[in-house]
């Protein structure tokens, strides 16, 4: 599903949200919304305009892939993980570092011995990558605001230094105070370099292999 934006109208008593291009689920659980389908021009008359208090701007929209209206403060969160976007691609430590609480909590559920706390540790964590991958680059696939936290899905690629192709994809989940990110969950991994398909990989785990049948 490639999702480019939806604008939101209010019109006297009514929310009109039309969607643009072929996103065709939309979903806002902190407004109490739950959409699925095509909703074209669909009214909405049970939809209290008092509950959308901000409107997200056209570039906004188109950097957010799939954002609706945002509450207060969710456009300063926006502006920090598009400004941390800038000095990551621009390869500036101290800009990168200073989105960071000096207290900054790290933690990767699916490798737990890589938590780590402090400013200091993922300064040298990205001096490492910055030098390691000269021609980094991160680019945001969509990214969604829930309350204080934002859950951002990211492509991380480059060259590294000796020449091997670097690329990671996954999740990071956000917890943002003021301007600066105080504790993040990292679901990120490498992309594999030998494709293994899905029947081998389900036995890597379980141990059995998948035996399809046609029903």
């Amino acid at each position: 599903m490639r999702c480019q934006r939806e604008s939101v109208c209010v019109l006297g008593s009514e929310v009109v949200l039309r969607q643009a291009h072929d996103c065709r689920a939309v979903t806002n659980r902190r407004r109490g919304l739950d959409l699925e389908g095509d909703l074209g021009g669909m009214r909405l008359p049970w939809l209290r305009p008092s509950s959308w208090t901000r409107f997200a701007t056209a570039g906004t929209m188109e950097t957010r892939a799939g954002a609706m209206a945002r509450e207060p403060g969710e456009d300063l969160i926006s502006d920090v993980i598009d400004r941390l976007v800038a000095a990551m691609n621009a390869r500036d430590l101290d800009a990168a570092a200073g989105f960071f609480h000096e207290h900054y909590r790290s933690e990767q559920p699916a490798h737990p011995g890589r938590a780590f706390a402090g400013r200091a540790q993922m300064r040298a964590n990205w001096q490492a990558m910055f030098a390691g991958v000269p021609d980094f680059h991160a680019e945001i696939c969509r990214s969604v605001q829930d309350g204080d936290a934002t859950w951002t899905e990211w492509r991380w690629s480059g060259t590294r230094s000796d020449g091997q192709a670097f690329e990671m994809r996954g999740v990071t989940l956000f917890e943002i105070t003021g301007d600066q990110i105080v504790a993040g969950r990292l679901y990120l991994e490498e992309v594999e370099r030998d494709v293994v398909g899905i029947e081998r990989a389900v036995e890597a785990l379980s141990g059995r292999r998948p035996q399809p049948t046609q029903r």
